[in-house]
């Protein structure tokens, strides 16, 4: 035997001595304590119940809670959506009300249970759509407010202005009287939203000219969680240009403006 096999050995012995499991009090589900690290460093659990020759084993709605408390909401955005049940998909688990379950032949305990723990694992890894990427998430979220109000728009919209450049949009709004370009801010600063006043102020009289629109901006901007300078919205005001504030994107002013 080879250093390696030794190795792998010890690895199995400390699964075994760190897996405890206990048996629910007035039900025929089992507690299995894995060692495994959770969302908040602690231990995964997942529930085991055999009904008959089949097994069931549950995460108790955990997996799913976790991730709603580190800020991460998955209901709402297509690309979050499509990442959850690709992983679901892999690993043959379903959801219930936010309850991962997989079910199995009882002989393939060994295998459902490595399923289960490793789709828990990668979907605990999904907590990182919260913190990186987060720009292109909220854009996401843009996307599916807009087509829940079935509003025909164009993504990344691209425009030459004044200057020779081109520009892109998030969103533009084709309307019968005017066009509407839409940017959509996780953060705004001192950085970003000069830029895109610059790219609109280019493009409108180049766009006004083409389309005999008048041609509006809107910036939306996720406030959730966080505090927005006056300044920012001053700066907006100050070029005839409209923003939604994100929690405020349902009333009927806002919807107005879009709709």
């Amino acid at each position: 035997m080879n250093w390696v096999n030794t190795y792998v050995d010890n690895y199995y012995d400390w699964l075994r001595e760190k897996t405890y499991i206990q048996k629910g009090e007035s039900t025929d589900w089992f507690l299995i304590n894995t060692p495994f690290v959770g969302a908040f460093n602690d231990t995964i659990e997942i529930y085991a119940q055999k009904n008959g020759s089949q097994l069931i084993l549950s995460d108790n709605g955990e997996t799913m809670s976790n991730l709603e408390l580190q800020g991460l909401h998955i209901q709402g955005s297509k690309k979050r959506r499509n990442i959850l049940d690709t992983i679901l998909l892999n690993y043959g688990i379903r959801t219930n009300n936010e309850e991962l379950t997989i079910e199995s032949n009882l002989d393939n305990f060994s295998q459902a249970k490595h399923n289960f723990l490793s789709a828990i694992i990668e979907i605990n890894d999904l907590y990182v759509l919260s913190k990186h990427n987060v720009a292109s998430i909220f854009k996401e979220d843009v996307r599916t407010y807009l087509e829940s109000k079935d509003i025909i728009f164009t993504p990344d919209f691209i425009s030459k202005g004044t200057t020779g450049l081109e520009f892109n949009f998030d969103f533009q709004i084709a309307k019968k009287q005017s066009e509407i370009v839409i940017k959509s801010f996780n953060t705004v600063n001192k950085s970003n939203l000069p830029t895109f006043l610059f790219a609109w102020d280019d493009i409108k009289p180049v766009r006004e000219k083409t389309t005999k629109k008048e041609v509006k901006a809107i910036a939306i901007i996720n406030d959730v969680d966080k505090e927005i300078k006056t300044e920012f919205l001053d700066a907006l005001k100050a070029k005839n240009a409209d923003y939604i504030l994100w929690s405020e994107r349902e009333t009927e002013r806002n919807i107005e403006l879009v709709a």
